[in-house]
């Protein structure tokens, strides 16, 4: 359970420097209790009470129009991303391997969000990410693409970040509206697979609940932490350690480790 706190207070709190982050490190650590498809749910659960946590305090600033044209699409998109993640799940190992007395198996679910994790690394290292960003009228594609990369892996922020940044709203609206469509994508995925696992995966979550309400309440206290140390925090640093332990913690999914 250490574990499991220590990581949702450090991502919670860099999810406020960078704009993503705590879905991203940690689904990998719930990945070493639960299922890939089940550690996804459980994720996605504490990411939904973040993220409502931080909603009540500035939802009230976000733009509606962006929401609309961003958040919908990236609502409709994650049902279907989920429905992938449910179709690979079923899927059979690729192969097995063994790290020491430990058999490994590396499996389509777990190598495609492992490299999406790397992917992700990759991106948030490269220096031209620092000022990435898009026209306002990819929005709904934009929307669509974030919102099915949140129902498969839970990895939405990275790429609603890389568009909302750049329509030139203040930081109140900025955030605001960040968290409003994070929280309609997380309440879709979270609807679909209960839908599609008829629950299995959901009861799986429910019968850990004590981890996974350890987990919400570190993320709240790693969110307040987190704004109270924002002015001294440099962002390259956050942009490095998070980057660093994407590409790890991706690589170790993608292999079977976790």
């Amino acid at each position: 359970m250490l574990i499991v706190c220590v990581a949702a207070f450090l991502a919670a709190g860099l999810t406020l420097f960078s704009g993503f982050g705590l879905g991203s490190l940690l689904l990998p650590v719930f990945a070493i209790f639960f299922p890939i498809e089940t550690a996804v749910v459980a994720t996605a659960l504490v990411h939904l009470s973040n993220n409502l946590f931080k909603g009540v305090l500035l939802g009230r600033y976000a733009n509606a129009g962006v929401v609309m044209r961003f958040g919908v699409p990236a609502l409709l998109a994650a049902v279907v991303g989920a429905y992938l993640l449910d179709a690979l799940a079923a899927a059979e190992p690729l192969t097995t391997w063994q790290l020491g007395s430990r058999t490994c198996a590396i499996t389509p679910v777990g190598s495609v969000i492992g490299l999406l994790v790397v992917a992700f690394s990759a991106v948030e290292l490269h220096p031209v990410s620092r000022s990435m960003g898009f026209d306002v009228r990819w929005m709904p594609i934009g929307g669509s693409i974030s919102g099915f990369l949140g129902g498969l892996s839970g990895h939405q922020g990275a790429m609603r970040t890389a568009f909302l940044i750049r329509l030139g709203m203040d930081k109140e609206a900025f955030l605001g509206t960040g968290i409003l469509c994070a929280i309609l994508v997380d309440l879709a995925r979270l609807s679909t697979y209960a839908v599609l696992a008829q629950g299995v995966e959901v009861s799986a979550v429910v019968t850990e609940a004590p981890l996974v309400l350890a987990a919400t309440v570190s993320a709240f206290a790693g969110s307040w932490v987190g704004r109270k140390l924002l002015p001294k925090i440099e962002m390259q640093s956050i942009h490095l350690l998070v980057g660093g332990l994407l590409a790890v913690l991706g690589l170790a999914i993608a292999a079977g480790i976790v």
